[in-house]
């Protein structure tokens, strides 16, 4: 009630509080000045007022709240993230081994997709008519870009980020020369990601991959190699996939049944 009838006297008092708590700080930077900074806050409580300015009512954790740390391995059935499957002849790799502690090459961090789907028309004209007739001709799933951020903070994720590279730089060629199967065109892969009805078991073929390695960023040394490999702090990944079928599963396909949701329990991979 004395701040509502005395408005001066709360600013000067509020002031006083203040000014008592800054002398209090500089008196003891005086007599010791190596430990009295952090001492002097915490007894007063003046950086803890200060950091929590502007933090609305029970944003501060409470005592007792415990805290997991992340990571990005996990294999189980719940795992939303977006991914490509290793094939397995690939598993083999040192290179790789980093992907199969995530079931395939992950997006660590949620990414961008762009879908594009089509259905194609030609347009029929006829003489001395004011409008065109469109005649169907097919219908197409288009490829998919998927663009995400990479964050290496540690050689653990240096060496993921190393995997992720060495993997799309394999993915898209195709066994030449000397190859154990030559002639044989890149693989194609599963693409999941955001559970059953987004993308479940999705046949996909990689026809373009883009790694930035930015100049405004640090890196950080992997003990990958005889001289070590040095990878971006922060970087962006973008990976254009296509949807790829059979021709034997594209022939007994079943609008019926995919209108249903039928193709999504029986894992057939048609979106």
């Amino acid at each position: 009630m004395a701040n509502a009838n005395d408005p001066q006297s709360s600013i000067e008092n509020l002031g006083g509080s203040v000014i008592s708590a800054g002398e209090d700080i500089v008196n003891t930077v005086i007599t010791n000045p190596i430990q009295s900074v952090t001492d002097s806050i915490s007894d007063t409580g003046f950086g803890k007022a200060l950091r929590a300015v502007g933090l609305l009512p029970g944003a501060v954790p409470t005592a007792g709240v415990g805290f997991t740390a992340a990571n990005w391995g996990s294999k189980t059935d719940l795992d939303w993230r977006v991914r490509l499957s290793v094939p397995s002849t690939y598993k083999t790799s040192p290179v790789l081994q980093p992907l199969l502690e995530t079931d395939g090459f992950m997006f660590p961090y949620t990414p961008q997709i762009i879908m594009e789907h089509s259905a194609n028309y030609n347009s029929l004209h006829p003489t001395h008519s004011n409008y065109a007739f469109p005649a169907y001709q097919n219908s197409q799933v288009n490829a998919m870009t998927i663009i995400g951020d990479f964050f290496v903070e540690n050689e653990q994720e240096g060496r993921y980020w190393v995997a992720a590279t060495h993997y799309l730089r394999s993915i898209t060629k195709m066994a030449y020369g000397a190859s154990s199967n030559a002639g044989s065109p890149p693989p194609v892969v599963k693409l999941n990601g955001y559970g059953d009805y987004v993308f479940k078991d999705v046949p996909v073929t990689v026809q373009m991959f883009t790694v930035e390695l930015p100049n405004d960023v640090d890196y950080i040394q992997v003990g990958i190699g005889e001289n070590g490999t040095w990878v971006p702090t922060r970087s962006s990944f973008s990976v254009v996939v296509q949807p790829t079928y059979s021709r034997k599963s594209v022939t007994g396909f079943s609008l019926d049944a995919f209108v249903n949701g039928a193709y999504i329990v029986d894992n057939k991979g048609f979106i």
